[in-house]
């Protein structure tokens, strides 16, 4: 066996799957689960039967890893105007790919060079677990930089040591952030920019939660924007990744992209042909369909709009909880222990969320997550509200 496999922590729902079969719920309540970020709203008619189109003719033949010249010119004519871009090219800087999750994963064993010694991967805590798990089975180390609740949850990167950023091979950074809900401005990107040009390391972008936002008006900052904002032609050592999981509520679907350095999405091409990581051609199908449609993903954040403006105030009412920039998580402050306030509100009011401790690692003399659980709002208002509802009587029992 792949010794480096011993390096893996449990992923943070086999922990809350563990927490919960230390104890029973009560019965009579109706199970509720707020704790996984999995869009609930209904995937749109469009898709759908795109999906059963492409399914008609798609099936017949293997599809290609770089996918169908349609499908990336749609993914790149979504990212120039979602991003107001001047030019990206869906033949060089455009590649598809099965859900950023995988993509995430697969990006690590492409560019990181485990035989350096103490190749370093940088990453934010908390953090999604997949950026730690790539990095240690591409041989190489973690280091973490907390997130600061005094500055609103960003991130340090000014005081990570300069020997660190010197072997630092791929720093992760997730905009808007999981699971905080903040957003970078430009400062911080051109603090990385300038860090990364410095040091050689390439700059990974998750921006999965790009698309649930609050205001119509101001759409979240992401990294290629940042990039041409401050004229980095041909966005140097930057990648970023998104996907039609939570823009469109298909999370089903496994359809994402990966954009920018076109070196590196050469580089990634050329990885997943070994891979054996191809959009089958009906995915490809209702992919184009998502990605050419805005009018879906509007109504979409109206639905977390209503939930959020209705419910995060209530919540915060009874519990420290910052209004997110973006994203659909409340990232909020327990009355004590996490895991055990987790714990006591599955027994007594029958309702699951994700201990904050299980998202991020110790480091730097403290868990950033420690006192902190994720909730996410993705089902409908009336299931939200009624497990906000219970946290809120949990907290009062306290």
């Amino acid at each position: 066996m792949n010794p480096l496999l011993r390096q893996l922590q449990p992923y943070p729902f086999e922990r809350l799957r563990a927490l919960h079969a230390q104890c029973a719920p009560d019965r009579a309540k109706t199970p509720l689960n707020v704790s996984i970020g999995e869009p609930k709203h209904a995937t749109p008619a469009l898709l759908l039967d795109a999906l059963a189109r492409g399914a008609a003719t798609g099936l017949a033949n293997y599809p290609t890893t770089i996918g169908a010249d349609a499908l990336r010119e749609a993914i790149a004519a979504w990212l120039r105007r979602r991003h107001s871009l001047a030019a990206l090219d869906s033949a060089t800087e455009v590649l598809p790919v099965l859900g950023s999750r995988e993509a995430l994963f697969a990006f690590g064993q492409t560019v990181i060079d485990g035989s350096r010694v103490d190749a370093t991967v940088v990453v934010p805590n908390p953090f999604y677990q997949i950026y730690e798990g790539a990095a240690l089975l591409a041989g190489a180390q973690t280091y973490c930089v907390n997130a600061d609740p005094g500055l609103q949850f960003a991130h340090r990167w000014d005081d990570v040591p300069a020997q660190v950023w010197a072997r630092t091979q791929l720093l992760y950074v997730c905009s808007p952030d999981n699971p905080t809900g903040r957003v970078m401005p430009l400062d911080e990107w051109r603090t990385l920019f300038a860090l990364s040009d410095r040091h050689g390391f390439v700059i990974a972008s998750d921006e999965c939660y790009s698309e649930i936002y609050f205001d119509e008006a101001q759409p979240p900052l992401g990294a290629l924007a940042a990039a041409r904002a401050l004229g980095r032609d041909g966005f140097p050592r930057l990648v970023v990744f998104g996907s039609l999981s939570k823009r469109s509520n298909a999370p089903g679907l496994r359809s994402g992209y990966v954009a920018g350095d076109r070196a590196l999405i050469r580089a990634f091409l050329q990885y997943r042909t070994y891979h054996g990581s191809a959009m089958s051609g009906a995915v490809a199908a209702a992919s184009i369909a998502a990605w050419s449609d805005e009018a879906h993903v509007v109504a979409n954040r109206a639905l977390y709009a209503q939930k959020f403006d209705a419910l995060a105030p209530r919540l915060r009412a009874a519990m420290p909880c910052e209004f997110p920039d973006a994203a659909f998580y409340l990232w909020a402050a327990t009355p004590g222990d996490d895991v055990a306030f987790a714990r006591r509100l599955y027994m007594e009011e029958n309702v699951a969320v994700l201990p904050g401790t299980y998202l991020a690692r110790h480091a730097h003399g403290r868990n950033p997550g420690t006192g902190r659980i994720r909730i996410a709002l993705v089902a409908s208002f009336e299931t939200c509200s009624d497990a906000i509802d219970r946290i809120i009587a949990c907290v009062r029992r306290s």
